[in-house]
Order: structure tokens, then sequence, then C-alpha cells
């Protein structure tokens, strides 16, 4: 195998597909990175659960295939001098690297042991902006649940229904949903749900753009191809919440806040709330303002913000943090906060028109 190609698009290529490869397996070979030199060159990093494959530009003087080890090559290549890299791999697998003055010999491993990549089929795709997905993994990847004992809820679910694209997280404490209209209908009606460390690959590779991405869904796994990147991942199975159930609707309180100022003054009382010192932040919603309190063993914080709207002095308990979480969420400057009663949760919807999501942070009993 002999290639040549551009030291930055090379260490592009391992910066991205190098995230995937297995730290420690009992398989040796998905500890490197798969390098196959054909039609370009293409890189793969598989940890038996995601993989991600990246095409790179080269100059291919003989093709074939090989794993080299994933953290010496790319400490060298990243070290080489800028302008072309040429690699050499003969039938010994002995693998030279050479740019400019700078040459290196390594060993690599035969691909022969090297794992399939799961295979999603050739079912129709659907396609959204790359910066559509993007924002709808930002806006509510932070919701997803930590606790393993329920591992469904440790991903992402998507919900694919004709012209419209949603993505909802949940935690048990609270939930995140982001929707995208599409300016043509997918033609799909579909739902599954995507492991939420597999999203975080696929978020860093999106970009601010409006070309599209396409995603492929198979029976146990989904395909996402990002311009010359590629990532398949495994899907999540279970019962995910039905969460059109547990928001509620039709709240009898329903305010307007500038999203800037109230989070400021949340972040503000919740300065003396550390994860030693869990106090809930006391808000108190009145006629056209917000109370803001706290009370820990370090101190107390009070502040207050600006609302349209009579809050009839509804009294309840927040999470900071769940608050903080949500409100950076929200992708407008105003929002609407729905309240029911002071045992209910607090719903996060727009104003307008224009957008399309809702953010729920269950409430907290407070001690009067």
């Amino acid at each position: 195998m002999r290639f040549t190609c551009e030291k930055s698009m090379l260490v592009m290529g391992l910066n991205i597909t190098g995230r995937t490869v297995a730290q420690k397996s009992a398989l040796s070979s998905i500890e490197g990175i798969l390098c196959r030199a054909g039609d370009g060159l293409c890189l793969t990093g598989y940890n038996m659960e995601t993989a991600i494959s990246y095409v790179i530009d080269a100059e291919v003087s003989d093709v074939g295939e090989c794993v080299l080890p994933a953290r010496l090559f790319g400490d060298i290549i990243r070290r080489l001098p800028e302008g072309s890299v040429t690699v050499v791999v003969d039938e010994n697998y002995k693998v030279s690297i050479r740019a400019g003055y700078a040459s290196f010999t390594i060993s690599a491993e035969s691909s022969d042991d090297y794992p399939e990549l799961p295979d999603v089929g050739d079912g129709k795709s659907i396609r959204i902006p790359q910066m559509a997905l993007k924002e709808l993994i930002n806006g509510t990847i932070f919701a997803v649940s930590e606790n393993q004992g329920r591992p469904i809820h440790t991903g992402v679910k998507f919900e694919v229904v004709q012209d419209t694209v949603s993505a909802i997280a949940v935690d048990g404490f609270r939930l995140a949903r982001r929707t995208y209209h599409c300016e043509n209908t997918t033609g799909r009606e579909v739902s599954f749900v995507v492991p939420a460390q597999s999203l975080k690959e696929v978020e860093k590779i999106l970009q601010d753009a409006d070309e599209d991405v396409a995603f492929t869904l198979g029976s146990k796994h989904i395909l996402f191809q990002i311009g010359t990147a590629t990532v398949i991942c495994r899907l999540l199975e279970g019962d995910f919440l039905d969460w059109r159930k547990v928001v509620p609707t039709d709240c009898p309180v329903k305010l307007v806040a500038h999203v800037g100022e109230l989070a400021s003054s949340i972040e503000r009382v919740g300065l003396i709330v550390s994860e030693k010192y869990k106090s809930p932040v006391r808000c108190v919603f009145s006629n056209q303002e917000l109370l803001l309190r706290t009370n820990t063993t370090i101190g107390v914080a009070e502040d207050k913000c600006s609302l349209a709207g009579d809050g009839k002095e509804l009294e309840i308990g927040f999470n900071v943090r769940y608050l903080s979480d949500a409100l950076r969420a929200v992708p407008a400057e105003e929002v609407c906060l729905e309240l029911t009663n002071s045992i209910s949760p607090i719903v996060l919807t727009p104003v307008d028109d224009k957008q399309d999501f809702a953010y729920m942070v269950l409430p907290v009993r407070i001690k009067n």
C-alpha cells in the first residue's frame, strides 16, 4: 500500500476517527485505525459501539489496507512538517512515513481480524441541514439520563413525522424537546433512540452549514453521512417515556421573560449552591416580577427579575442547574413560562411560532 496526501487532511481524519478507537479491548485490532487506500484514503475507528469513517483525498499508488497503531501513528503525523506526507506499507506490514526530511518506520497489523462494520441496509435516508441536526442535538442532549438502570433514557429519541424531525431527552427530573420543520416532506414516519455518547461524536463533526446530513435507519443501527464522514452506531431498545402525557398543556399561568435576564438572575442566586449543598432556588412569581431566593449553609442570595404577566404569587422551588440548563438551550431572546400550581412543573415554550421547543423542569419541595 502506498499513498500521498496533505498532512492537514490526514490530521483532520485522525482527529475525527480516533475518538472511536477502542482504548482497551480483547480484540487488539480495534485499538488501531483501519486504513484503506483505494479510491482515496479511508480511515476508520470502531469501538464495537460506534464507528466513524472518514475519506481523504489522496494520491494512491498501490491499493491495500492495514491497521495502524492509533496513538503512535497520530503522534507522528501531527509532528511532521507541513506539506505532503507519503506512507508506504510493505507485505510484512512495515510502515514507512516520510514528510520533508523527517522519516519514520513503524509496524502495522493485518486488517484480517478487524471486525466488519454494522450493516444498516440500503433503506431510504432522511436528509436535513447539518445546522438543523446540530441544533436538535445541542438543544436536548444535556437532559439525557445518566442512570444505567434505564438505558433507554441514556439516549435521545428522534421522531420523524412527514415534515418534522423532533429530538426528545428525559432524565426523570426534566425534559427537553426540539423540533425542526422540514422544507420538504421526509416521506417517513419513524422513531428511534440514539445513545448520547454517539450523538456527541456526531455533533462534533456537524458544521453550522446548510449542507445536508443524511441518516439511514437499520434494524439495530443508524448511519449518519456527514460530508466525507460516516458515523454508524447502535440504537437503544426499550420503552421510552410517553413524553406527550407528562408535559402539561393549557397551563393557567403564562408569563413572558427575557431569557438572558432570567438566566443571569438564576446564575447569581445559584452561586452559593454547590453539589454538596443542593438547596433549591425559591421562585415567587408575582405580578410583573419574579423573586428568586436561596438559602444554604454558605449563605443567602436573593434577586429579582422582570416578567410580563401575573404569576398569582405562585411559589415554587427548582433545581438551579436544571433551570439554567433549560434557559441556555432556549433558541430565542424571550420565552414563555407556563405554570399550573406550586407542585407542578414549569414548561418553557416559544413566544411565537418561529421556534418549536419545550423544556420542562420538575419542582423541588421547599421548606416554609
